[in-house]
């Protein structure tokens, strides 16, 4: 498979523009090893090579164990994750899924527990985010380095 465009450089303004919704993530008061796990599940649903790869690497280089990030794809059936981190994937695979899911009330009652209402927001935009990333890296091919 070879990369079909090189999105940085054709369209360096798209990327500030995502690269903006980053900042605000950055600055928001969800932990960092969180939202690395969020973008990781993120892009295992999408099928994102680019972005397994890299939110895997980052994840490991903020402290995250290989058997947490191995298990992730398969977090309900682990005991490796917090009642936080467990309510964090699963509004971030309905809000991926959002077509097939709606966002059910069920998963809202689970996420609101665990998140202030503005770190549901930033959850929300996070997930956005990384979804966005992913369909850039997936339609423009770019490849694990």
């Amino acid at each position: 498979m070879e990369q079909r465009l090189d999105f940085y450089n054709a369209n360096p303004n798209a990327i500030k523009a995502l690269l903006a919704l980053e900042d605000r993530i950055g600055k928001s008061s969800l932990e960092k090893p969180l939202t690395e796990l969020i973008r990781l599940r993120a892009s295992q649903i999408n099928g994102c090579a680019f972005c397994v790869d890299k939110h895997s690497a980052d994840a490991r280089r903020g402290g995250e164990t290989d058997r947490r990030l191995a298990a992730v794809v398969v977090w309900r059936e682990t005991p490796f994750f917090t009642e936080r981190e467990r309510a964090a994937f699963e509004w971030t695979e309905a809000v991926t899924l959002v077509s097939q899911t709606h966002v059910p009330d069920v998963v809202w009652e689970a996420v609101k527990p665990h998140f202030s209402d503005e770190e549901i927001v930033d959850l929300t935009l996070l997930v956005s985010a990384i979804n966005s990333w992913n369909r850039f890296a997936i339609s423009f091919r770019k490849l694990p380095t």
